[in-house]
């Protein structure tokens, strides 16, 4: 925002420039801000002059950003989002509990926590918007980090970042090691003896992930993935179409819906422990909503525990 301002931009012309992008031409832009076409032209105009370069190309598809444009619109993006918070939170301070949070959460989350805790937020902040996006795999914080969510829930990652987030632990879970029904690899009683296996990783590059814990916190080398999948839908069919072995929370692994087309392999070693937890920005907790948000995230997992 400071070089926003010492550059002479004005925040109007950057909500015309975003409109302009998200919707491929002046004329949207301008009937998504309600002003004339002309008056967008003269926006992205004065925008340039303060920029000192051109920030849209025109073609016969519409406009696009230049390099400079996307740098400029990537920034202008976070400034908004920090100023609709910075809003959001002067109206909840005073008392307005209006405003939307943006939820990650891995699917063990949304199976065990998100429903009852939206319920019980909803009912008691029937203002607040709610917008969950169901992520596989949350080590990477990307989302947390460019301010696409407001917190995740999931596992904690032995490796973020001191000082740069904070985390409030929920609940423990285990990954359990899991085939599909009729693979012969569910009679493994060791984790020595699925080394040869193809693993299917859930992670970005498979160079980290749970799968990846598991050998390491006894003393094996990990083995090459076989597949690597960020999405759940893909590691449900791997593993129950085809000779994978893989990780999953027990509960969804155990639960009888799954149950009827995977086994859990029961290894000597046990299920790799891990803990599920809320995972916010350092300092995000100072608004009000999200603050309760995560009071009622810890409400649901004790009514989970005590089942």
């Amino acid at each position: 925002m400071v070089i926003m301002v010492r550059m002479g931009i004005k925040l109007t012309a950057l909500q015309t420039l975003i409109a302009a992008v998200e919707e491929g031409s002046l004329r949207g832009a301008a009937r998504r801000l309600g002003v004339s076409q002309p008056a967008v032209t003269k926006a992205m105009r004065e925008l340039e002059r303060a920029v000192g370069a051109p920030v849209l190309q025109r073609s016969t598809a519409g406009v696009f950003p230049t390099a400079q444009g996307k740098v400029l619109l990537e920034h202008g993006r976070r400034a908004m989002r920090e100023l609709d918070d910075a809003q959001e939170q002067i109206d909840q301070l005073g008392g307005r509990m209006v405003g939307e949070l943006g939820v990650g959460a891995v699917p063990l989350a949304v199976m065990l926590l998100i429903p009852e805790t939206m319920r019980t937020f909803g009912r008691d902040y029937p203002d607040i918007q709610l917008r969950v996006r169901e992520e596989l795999y949350m080590a990477q914080l990307t989302l947390l980090r460019e301010g696409e969510v407001d917190v995740v829930v999931g596992p904690i990652p032995d490796n973020l970042p001191p000082g740069e987030f904070e985390v409030e632990a929920l609940m423990p879970i285990e990954m359990a090691v899991v085939v599909g029904k009729g693979n012969p690899l569910a009679r493994a009683r060791s984790l020595g003896q699925l080394v040869a296996a193809r693993w299917v990783f859930t992670s970005l590059t498979g160079k980290s992930g749970y799968a990846r814990q598991l050998f390491d916190l006894h003393g094996l080398t990990p083995p090459m993935p076989a597949a690597v999948v960020n999405s759940t839908l893909a590691l449900l069919a791997l593993l129950t179409q085809g000779d994978y072995v893989g990780l999953m929370p027990m509960p969804i692994a155990t639960h009888p819906l799954a149950a009827q087309y995977m086994a859990v392999v029961p290894i000597k070693e046990g299920h790799l422990p891990l803990t599920l937890g809320a995972i916010v920005r350092r300092g995000a907790l100072l608004k009000p909503a999200l603050r309760h948000f995560v009071a009622h995230l810890h409400r649901a997992a004790l009514q989970v525990g005590k089942r």
